[in-house]
């Protein structure tokens, strides 16, 4: 499985307000090149915080672009979401694809019903957190290939701790948010040592920001 983490974030780093309110940091070319990239992918994961927060339906809307790759359908839907704190009304949970819900053991039996009878997929993986690398492998056998991380920062920060991302793209934008409580691009415990390494593949202005796509190298 290829994992490519993709983030818009502001000139100081964050990702929104300390209010975890969503926050136009990037601009219509950018929105088109994400837009690319979910078309590019088998499926789009986000942490069940996005979810609580912005609610997004993770769509491609460019389902030409999908074509022309030889991508079929419409990408999978991906929370990881330990609990099971998906709300069943939530966007991801409309029926357009298929939507997997990784869960741990410790989510309760009964939210877990509940969100299956919704038409979600559930993977169990993990004691008390998700382990996201047996869920992976099961994403992986199940023919996801390509898959595609849009956050949020506690997700992603677990991601690289656990050795699995392999590409990071982030655009970033002309404004500062600002706050000690504010989200990054990687929050969590943070490293101390053994940093991820990356290797600078792109630059690239967009609208009034700048891309920047590296490869993991470790």
């Amino acid at each position: 499985m290829h994992v490519r983490v993709n983030a818009a974030m502001s000139a100081d780093g964050k990702l929104s307000t300390r209010r975890r309110e969503q926050v136009a940091i990037s601009g219509e070319r950018d929105f088109e090149r994400v837009y690319r990239m979910r078309a590019e992918s088998d499926a789009v994961v986000v942490g069940v915080g996005t979810v609580l927060a912005d609610d997004p339906s993770l769509r491609t809307h460019d389902e030409q672009h999908r074509e022309a790759v030889g991508k079929t359908g419409r990408p999978a839907r991906v929370v990881a979401d330990s609990r099971a704190r998906t709300p069943t009304d939530a966007r991801v949970l409309d029926g357009e694809a298929t939507t997997y819900l990784l869960v741990s053991d410790a989510a309760p039996d009964e939210r877990v019903d509940t969100l299956r009878e919704r038409g979600t997929e559930i993977v169990r993986a993990g004691d008390d957190r998700v382990d996201l690398a047996g869920a992976f492998a099961t994403l992986d056998e199940r023919g996801v290939s390509e898959l595609m991380v849009e956050g949020g920062g506690e997700l992603i920060f677990s991601l690289f701790e656990a050795g699995l991302v392999d590409e990071l793209s982030v655009f970033v934008g002309n404004v500062v948010i600002g706050g000690r409580d504010a989200p990054t691009l990687a929050d969590g415990e943070g490293f101390v040592d053994a940093f991820p390494e990356l290797a600078l593949r792109e630059v690239e202005r967009l609208d009034e920001g700048v891309l920047l796509v590296w490869d993991v190298e470790g």
